[in-house]
């Protein structure tokens, strides 16, 4: 199986990586980045593009795969809202629409969140752009497509590239996971979740963090 991660060198999708290079039913990870991941191994292809509104040139990959792990994002307090809104949704919806016009029997796997709003109309700047990019994929017409909403990912391996507000919440993970434990995911067990997904599909095509928590068991 060959599946194409975007966000490789974040929280999640470098766990993901991490998780598909010990998976023996996964035979190429195509990376699609912008810098070069930190982790090398044979499994892994490093496609290097810079516009992730134009997919132009990478029709091969797209055919060639049987699954996209959609683990681009960032945090708001990195950029500005104009430039969170394009990453957040912008870059989803181009992804999407050029699976649809390449190869739409791709399986699309989607990274949104806890409380992501479908109706659009949340306060919170996340989880309105999230329900948007979940209503955009449901009715583009990529039947074999799934979503998930992780809660509060507790990393499994430190990543230099968090935000640093993230950073600060490091040493609360404990704590949470004492009196809130269906808050939280482990990176890897979320990584887990998503390549099942890829994989496999699911019963019905939206998924919550406590359902990831259970598909993402080892």
């Amino acid at each position: 199986m060959k599946i194409i991660v975007t966000g490789a060198t974040g929280l999640i999708g470098s766990e993901v990586i991490r998780q598909a290079i010990a998976d023996n039913n996964i035979h190429e990870i195509i990376a699609l980045v912008r810098s070069k991941p930190e982790i090398e191994q044979a499994k892994i292809n490093v496609v290097l593009h810079n516009d992730f509104m134009d997919y132009a040139g990478l029709e091969s990959y797209f055919r060639n795969a049987n699954a996209v792990i959609w683990c681009l994002g960032i945090s708001q307090t990195q950029v500005s809202r104009k430039k969170y809104e394009e990453i957040t949704f912008d870059y989803t919806k181009a992804c999407i629409d050029f699976c649809k016009q390449t190869d739409s029997s791709i399986r699309f796997v989607f990274v949104s969140g806890d409380g992501a709003d479908r109706a659009e109309k949340s306060k919170t700047i996340f989880k309105r752009l999230k329900g948007k990019a979940e209503n955009y994929l449901l009715q583009s017409g990529l039947h074999n497509s799934f979503i998930a909403r992780p809660d509060a990912v507790r990393p499994r391996h430190k990543n230099k590239r968090v935000p640093f507000l993230y950073k600060l919440v490091y040493p609360l993970f404990p704590l949470i996971e004492k009196f809130a434990p269906h808050k939280i995911i482990w990176s890897d067990v979320l990584a887990v979740a998503l390549l099942k997904l890829a994989k496999n599909g699911y019963e019905k095509d939206t998924l919550e963090n406590a359902e990831l928590r259970a598909l993402g068991k080892f």
